[in-house]
């Protein structure tokens, strides 16, 4: 990410996990994601690797938080890049797609009762505000390898309890050549987007 600029497109694989999901008690948790950036006179990929985790949590907790990391770490640099985000979270892609507009326009109120985890929907757009971004979904556990190793990073954090500390030297390669003969069945993988088939979602601000 060192080499990108304002204005580049960044694609972002991200998922969660939560250990005993809605179980009683304490149920640890974690997200994690691949960030991808092509040069764009060379084809050559960057990517980096970002995962943190809690000691009780949710799966829609980590969601929101797998969201959070990623457009903190990009955000760091003072740049202002359009982004694809890509989950299996149905949760995260329609609430950031759809859900935030309707909310902020009744003034952070949705009909039936409060808005769960709203604080970390707002910690959510407040740290993808600098951007332009589009959120789009994937089917989860189908073999798409970004999808996989987003999955297997947050895994391995809600296991560990561990924390990446910003971006890391992605270890995605590896990772591939490990698996890509094994019960994942892992599919090509996934093409960096394609410019001209970006759309950005409406911008809602958190104010």
């Amino acid at each position: 990410m060192t080499r990108a600029k304002s204005g580049d497109l960044v694609a972002i694989y991200a998922d969660e996990s939560c250990i005993g999901n809605g179980r009683d008690g304490d149920n640890p948790g974690g997200a994690g994601g691949l960030i991808e950036w092509v040069h764009p006179e060379s084809n050559e990929v960057t990517r980096c690797d970002y995962w943190i985790s809690e000691p009780s949590t949710t799966n829609n907790r980590m969601a929101l938080r797998s969201v959070i990391e990623a457009f903190r770490a990009i955000s760091r640099n003072g740049n202002s890049y359009r982004v694809v985000f890509t989950s299996d979270s149905k949760y995260i892609v329609m609430g950031m797609n759809e859900w935030v507009h309707a909310w902020k326009a009744r003034d952070w109120k949705k009909k039936g009762g409060p808005i769960l985890n709203l604080e970390l929907w707002k910690e959510a757009l407040a740290a993808a505000s600098s951007h332009e971004f589009q959120f789009r979904w994937v089917g989860g556990h189908e073999g798409h390898p970004q999808n996989e190793y987003a999955d297997f990073l947050a895994t391995r954090a809600a296991e560990e309890q561990s924390n990446s500390g910003g971006l890391r030297e992605s270890e995605f390669e590896n990772w591939l050549t490990k698996h890509q003969e094994g019960p994942l069945r892992l599919k090509e993988t996934a093409p960096f987007p394609d410019l001209h088939s970006f759309q950005p979602s409406k911008r809602a601000w958190t104010t």
